[in-house]
């Protein structure tokens, strides 16, 4: 299977191109260059490999959650290049791409809560349990306030991401259920292969017109003092 992979959801632009198990990176750390970087990084690793997208088996792409610009370069990338190739594409979530980073530099981390700062006093989260040597959501990914975020009952969990960095509470009121936080992980395209293999086995690849990027929040543009108005209104109800 020949997956050629893309990541701009946070500050490095990266992409992967996997030929069954041999596997071919470009990782840049960049985070207002992604528009330059990433179709000069997707063209040397078909270079390399001695392929064109017409060859390949599909793309993947990080669907998010992240950055509003980085989501819409991702998915316009991915888009045009399925378009012009006539090639599926499986959609990939940022958060479980992080977590399966982890697992790949630590291959004890079975239970992971990937967490990324998403401004605003909010974090995108999810919880991800390895099965088959994929990590898979055990937990709807969600954005709110780092309040918010809960572990499931069992297991020893590794919290990854910014969000745990940015929200120290996050780490007082878990860390008896904490083995480890690594505040520095970050989603990469090499990441999302076991992901994407999954989805092109079970068929659940999208069309390119189909691949969007999932942003979480239901109104990206909001402003501080709107949520701020939100929160109120729903005390408001709350007391009413």
């Amino acid at each position: 299977m020949k997956i050629l992979a893309l990541d701009t959801t946070q500050e490095y632009c990266s992409v992967a191109l996997a030929i069954g198990t041999e596997l071919s990176v470009r990782e840049e750390l960049a985070p207002r260059s992604h528009t330059e970087l990433i179709l000069p990084q997707v063209e040397s690793v078909l270079a390399e490999a001695g392929l064109t997208l017409r060859q390949l088996d599909a793309l993947a792409f990080g669907r998010g959650p992240g950055s509003f610009t980085g989501l819409r370069i991702a998915a316009g990338v991915v888009q045009g290049l399925a378009l012009g190739a006539d090639l599926p594409v499986a959609p990939v979530s940022s958060l479980a791409a992080m977590a399966q980073g982890a697992y790949r530099n630590n291959d004890h981390a079975t239970h992971i809560c990937a967490a990324f700062d998403a401004r605003i006093q909010e974090v995108y989260w999810g919880n991800y349990q390895l099965l088959d040597g994929i990590m898979q959501s055990i937990t709807e990914e969600a954005v709110n306030a780092p309040e918010g975020l809960f572990l499931p009952d069992e297991g020893n969990w590794l919290a990854i991401g910014s969000g745990w960095s940015a929200y120290p509470q996050m780490q007082q009121r878990l860390q008896g259920r904490l083995s480890d936080v690594i505040a520095d992980t970050v989603p990469l395209a090499r990441d999302m292969i076991p992901a994407a293999r999954q989805i092109i086995r079970n068929k659940e690849t999208v069309s390119a017109e189909a691949a969007i990027p999932v942003y979480l929040r239901q109104k990206v543009a909001q402003t501080i003092e709107e949520r701020k108005q939100a929160r109120s209104a729903s005390v408001h109800q709350g007391q009413g």
